[in-house]
């Protein structure tokens, strides 16, 4: 077989370095080819290498394309290309009809390999590897992409089933490689993105034998265009699918999988470390709401390759995402511990964000957020705002557990001077605009909780109907209920039917306040439809309890509402609906003792049971 190597010599330290091509023996200088060349003269560069090498048309017309190549000349490598007929000198390479291929990654012997051994392939599928290199940075990417696919093509015809070991050493291996990675890069640059997702899956189906560095580094690629190309590429091709095997229904499916594939790679020592692998993962997890499955790829991490406090608060993040706050706050205390990292800024508000969302654990929170603040210099000043609402958030919390009005009081105040601390430095914050308002509520100072609820309504532009709720509640508290009915009228025509839910209850109880149970009875029956409606639509999917109408509070409210009418019989059947729904609820058990102690059958019971008592009592004295 065909072995180049280029040497560089000099007779003297002021002499120019001569440069010389040496084959087999035989050497030649390629200033003369080069000259050859820059005057037009292929067939005469051709023939020198030919008479010198011993080489046939093509393997001389790739050497010089080779040496064009080297020199930055892409259009003088077409131009070598451009009398250089591929589709002959592959066809000569291909084995004949009757020959077995060797079988993938094994060893084949002399005689299976005659044929190609006597026919190099290497000079040809790097020609055409190095005209597709050409043209990609003469910019002419469609035909660069034509013919790195050609590379491909006839790889795949010249070895079915792969590169054999025995031709590793001529380097065949790592133009496949190089090919295999650059044509959906060229698709990519010429916008074909049809292309891509075929040639991305190609690389990854057919059996060309590429190592596991090369397969990596493909897959992360792909995975990664799946994500954020905006693409949707469908499932693969029937011909690509293996009966019993899991196919993905989507782009974000199919990232989720060859991410996995990666992961699984690492771990078995396949492929180097490669964290933004970890960093997509958790992306593309996080967009489904399974960072449960991203935690435990956290904790099949060997150690040692994150930091120890990295990988808990890492794994905090994951826990958060699946509502197991109790697991994420011991992660992140054991992060905080005196000898590991106790002053880091994130883990510290996030902590902090934990226990703010419990009574409870408020007090604890207080003091995560009081370190932050302080922790918040330099690089880190702008987290500030974020540590004052934290702080505002926990002291909120933690005067509704206050054990006396003093303490709550003061609590709260606390609470709206962190608030307004935070305010000042992110007036621009819709969150934080909304828990100032709140927390005026609660400290009922109603005229600043308007204000702020206006405020939020508008940074929103009234998308949010939590907005809404906070507006209208606030107008009923100030006894403007005509008002608080208009901000809801205008919320439903806003926000989406299944998210009507919160609203239609407040409006119900607006018509209670105002002395019109009718109106709200009929506010409940068109709740129920939607329940039903509801039902209906969502049989089939995953839908989030937080997403639908809660049909457990439509059917309690009902049974309130129709013991404060007296209507025992309607209450007593909407409270088993909802007693249905929930055996053991608090709201349910509370009113069923409400319907039982007012309904007049018990009542008549109390009394006939209090007058035998009497008379017992008489005639025993």
């Amino acid at each position: 077989m065909m072995a180049e190597t280029a040497t560089a010599a000099s007779e003297s330290a002021e002499e120019v370095p001569v440069r010389e091509l040496c084959i087999n023996g035989a050497c030649v200088k390629t200033d003369e080819i080069e000259a050859k060349l820059d005057e037009g003269n292929i067939e005469e560069a051709e023939s020198s290498l030919r008479e010198t090498f011993s080489l046939s048309s093509e393997d001389a017309r790739a050497l010089l394309g080779k040496l064009e190549y080297q020199r930055g000349k892409m259009e003088g490598v077409l131009c070598v290309f451009e009398g250089m007929d591929f589709q002959a000198a592959i066809q000569k390479l291909l084995p004949p009809p009757d020959e077995k291929t060797p079988p993938r990654k094994g060893r084949s012997g002399p005689g299976s390999m005659q044929a190609v051994s006597q026919q190099p392939a290497g000079p040809v599928i790097e020609a055409l590897y190095l005209k597709s290199k050409s043209l990609q940075k003469l910019g002419r990417t469609t035909e660069a992409a034509d013919e790195c696919k050609g590379v491909l093509d006839a790889v795949e015809k010249i070895f079915p089933q792969g590169i054999p070991e025995v031709l590793v050493e001529i380097k065949l291996q790592e133009i496949l490689n190089q090919a295999a990675e650059l044509l959906p890069e060229l698709w990519k640059q010429a916008d074909n993105y049809n292309e891509v997702m075929a040639a991305y899956r190609r690389a990854l189906l057919s059996q060309w034998n590429l190592d596991n560095d090369c397969c990596a580094r493909i897959q992360k690629r792909f995975a990664m265009f799946l994500l954020y190309s905006g693409v949707e590429a469908g499932p693969p091709s029937l011909a690509a699918q293996i009966d019993g095997s899991y196919v993905p229904r989507n782009n974000l499916e199919e990232a989720i999988l060859l991410l996995m594939i990666l992961t699984r790679k690492y771990y078995l020592g396949k492929t180097k470390w490669d964290q933004s692998v970890m960093d997509h993962l958790g992306f593309a997890l996080s967009l489904c709401r399974q960072t449960s499955v991203l935690a435990k790829k956290f904790e099949e991490v060997m150690p040692g390759v994150f930091p120890r406090d990295d990988r808990w608060k890492a794994l905090a993040l994951c826990y958060v995402g699946a509502g197991e706050n109790g697991v994420s706050l011991n992660l992140l205390r054991k992060s905080l511990h005196k000898d590991e990292n106790p002053d880091d800024l994130v883990t510290l508000l996030l902590a902090a964000k934990i226990c703010s969302e419990d009574s409870l654990l408020a007090a604890e929170g207080v003091e995560y957020a009081q370190r932050a603040i302080s922790n918040a210099n330099g690089a880190d000043e702008h987290l500030k705002g974020v540590g004052l609402r934290l702080l505002g958030l926990c002291l909120g919390k933690q005067a509704r557990v206050a054990p006396s009005d003093f303490e709550r009081s003061r609590l709260l105040s606390e609470a709206l001077k962190s608030l307004d601390g935070a305010i000042a430095l992110e007036q621009n914050n819709p969150d934080l605009i909304f828990e100032l308002a709140v927390q005026y509520a609660e400290h009922r100072n109603l005229s600043a909780a308007l204000r702020y609820a206006k405020q939020f309504t508008d940074a929103t532009g009234g998308s949010m109907e939590k907005g809404w709720r906070l507006l209208a509640v606030v107008l009923s508290a100030q006894q403007r209920y005509p008002e608080a009915e208009v901000v809801i009228d205008a919320a439903l025509d806003e926000i989406a039917k299944w998210e009507q839910g919160p609203l239609l209850r407040l409006k119900a109880q607006l018509k209670i306040a105002q002395s019109l149970p009718m109106d709200a009875i009929e506010i409940y029956r068109y709740l129920l439809a939607l329940v039903q409606a509801q039902k209906n639509s969502f049989r089939s999917t995953s839908q989030g309890e937080d997403d639908r109408i809660n049909e457990f509070e439509v059917w309690n409210g009902l049974a309130n509402l129709y013991s404060s009418l007296s209507h025992w019989k309607d209450a007593e059947i909407c409270l088993g609906k909802a007693i249905e729904l929930k055996d053991y609820s608090v709201e349910s058990l509370h009113q069923k003792g409400k319907t039982r102690n007012s309904s007049p059958i018990h009542t008549s019971i109390s009394r006939i049971g209090h007058g035998l008592k009497v008379i017992v009592i008489e005639n025993y004295n």
